[in-house]
C-alpha cells in the first residue's frame, strides 16, 4: 500500500476536503506538480486548476480550485484556495455564461486589467468545463 498523508483544502466558506491521499496533483505558478508522502516542506501559489486526488482507498477524486496557497509541511499538506468546487457542484450554465462574457470583454478590453481579469475569467470557466467533460466520459 503506498504512504499517505494528511491533506486538507479550506475555502473561505468550508473545510472542502480533509482526508488521507496518496498523491495530489494540482498546477503552481512555476507548472503543474504531483505531490506523494514525504515531499519536501514547501509553500507555493496555486492556479486556478483541476485538483486529482488519489485517496487512501485509491479512488481518484477531480475538483476544481481557483488560486489560493498550497503548503507541505512533515505531517500535513494545507490548500487554501479562493474557490473549490467538486464535479456535482459545478453550474455548466454558469460557466458557459462567463465563457461567452470573457471572450466578449477580450474583444475590446478597455483596460489591461480588465484583459487580465477577463483571460482569468475565461481560465476559471474554461477549467470547470473541462472537469464536467472529464467525469461525463
Amino acid at each position: 500500500m503506498a504512504a499517505l498523508f494528511n491533506f486538507e483544502i479550506y475555502t473561505p466558506y468550508r473545510l472542502f476536503y480533509n482526508g488521507q491521499a496518496q498523491s495530489v496533483t494540482l498546477q503552481l505558478s512555476d507548472g503543474e506538480i504531483c505531490v506523494y508522502a514525504n515531499h519536501c516542506v514547501m509553500t507555493a501559489l496555486a492556479l486556478p486548476c483541476m485538483l486529482r486526488i488519489k485517496d487512501a482507498d485509491g479512488e481518484l477524486r477531480t475538483a476544481f480550485i481557483s488560486d489560493g496557497l498550497f503548503q507541505v509541511k512533515e505531517f500535513k499538506y494545507v490548500l487554501i484556495v479562493n474557490s473549490a468546487e467538486w464535479p456535482d457542484e459545478i453550474d455548466k450554465d454558469l460557466a458557459l455564461a462567463a465563457v461567452e462574457q470573457a471572450e466578449e470583454t477580450l474583444k475590446d478590453p478597455r483596460t489591461k486589467l480588465e484583459a487580465h481579469k477577463a483571460k482569468e475569467k475565461l481560465r476559471r470557466a474554461k477549467c470547470r468545463l473541462k472537469i464536467l467533460e472529464e467525469v461525463n466520459k
